[in-house]
């Protein structure tokens, strides 16, 4: 049976001001009607069941995930006192699932995830479910590069391994954080590089195994909380001790460092959705490669990103990201999307913290 983790935390301040504290990226309207957490656990339909879905938050979310996510059981939706990055996170949601079944094969899914073809992606995720279904492996999912990425990190193919279900199975030889842009095109003309998306799939048993392993003071933490969760008392336990759980990603803390990791292509149209030019791949543009989400006149306006709900004039400008959410105004060079997050930061120092 199939179990699924949505990793929903994350502070999207890349996407300021539209996204906010008390409202992060995950839970807007990117990139259609429903929201990207919606849209995630959507995705699901027809391989998970909604009983099935666990949610990993910010306990400050917990209501907000439970109003956009009304089919998934109230206890399913955690909420976490901080963040201890994802190994916490997915250790988490691994003892939630292991004690429904202990040997159930879970996917762990970021919350704010762009997947194109969505059938194609159901179909890579239940090949990768058949890859790991005996327990001797974890699986990820790689992206086939299409431009010198810098923002992502990359995992080596090695050799098939297997097929399942008519996709391919690669031994995952070597990750790598994210490279310098020299490295990037080094790693796109080779051709056995893929982009790590991020999401991966193992049995339950198996990476809880390893996280003894590996990470011991994390088990520790989370033994804890399992123990807790026997005796109802999960929640208190929870903020008491996820504080103090190391603060490591399971990209780092697991994937890295395990001997049987198999990689397999998603090759469904994928995007992070990690800062405002992303949407430009996804999204109509005008004559003048301008992306306009807004009423008004753009003269002599080139590759901007306009969004607004207030009317806009732009004259004489160029490769622009202007964003307007009714309160907060953001100009931005596009060469500099991925530095939003130091203008959050900043209004911090100077007391906007209402702002952000």
């Amino acid at each position: 049976m199939l179990y699924a983790v949505v990793l929903a935390g994350g502070r999207g301040e890349r996407f300021w001001p539209y996204s906010r504290e008390a409202c992060p990226k995950q839970f807007l309207k990117l990139m259609g009607s429903r929201t990207m957490l919606q849209q995630t656990v959507d995705r699901l339909e027809g391989l998970v069941e909604p009983e099935s879905v666990y949610v990993i938050t910010g306990a400050a979310y917990v209501d907000l995930v439970r109003e956009q996510l009304p089919g998934i059981p109230e206890e399913n939706i955690i909420g976490e006192p901080c963040g201890r990055d994802t190994a916490a996170a997915v250790g988490l949601g691994a003892r939630y699932v292991a004690r429904r079944n202990p040997e159930g094969v879970m996917l762990v899914l970021p919350a704010d995830h762009y997947i194109q073809d969505v059938a194609r992606f159901r179909l890579v995720l239940a090949g990768a479910a058949a890859a790991v279904a005996r327990g001797d492996y974890l699986a990820t999912l790689g992206i086939v590069p299409n431009r010198p990425e810098t923002g992502y990190g990359y995992i080596r193919r090695g050799e098939l391994h297997d097929n399942y279900n008519d996709i391919p199975a690669h031994v995952a030889e070597e990750f790598t954080e994210k490279p310098d842009l020299e490295r990037a095109m080094e790693f796109l003309d080779r051709g056995n590089y893929f982009w790590n998306s991020g999401m991966f799939i193992w049995r339950v048993d198996v990476i809880n195994r390893l996280i003894e392993e590996l990470l011991p003071e994390l088990h520790a933490g989370l033994h804890k909380i399992e123990l807790a969760l026997q005796n109802g008392e999960a929640q208190q336990v929870v903020e008491e001790v996820y504080p103090g759980l190391p603060k490591i990603s399971v990209d780092y803390g697991i994937m890295e460092q395990a001997g049987n990791v198999l990689v397999m292509p998603g090759d469904f149209g994928w995007d992070d959705v990690g800062s405002w030019t992303a949407l430009e791949r996804h999204r109509d543009r005008d004559e003048n490669n301008n992306m306009v989400d807004a009423r008004g006149v753009f003269l002599d306006t080139r590759d901007c990103l306009i969004s607004s709900s207030r009317t806009v004039a732009t004259l004489g400008v160029d490769n622009l990201i202007i964003v307007d959410n009714g309160e907060s105004l953001l100009v931005c060079s596009k060469d500099r999307a991925q530095e939003i997050k130091q203008v959050v930061q900043a209004l911090k120092k100077v007391g906007c913290q209402d702002l952000i």
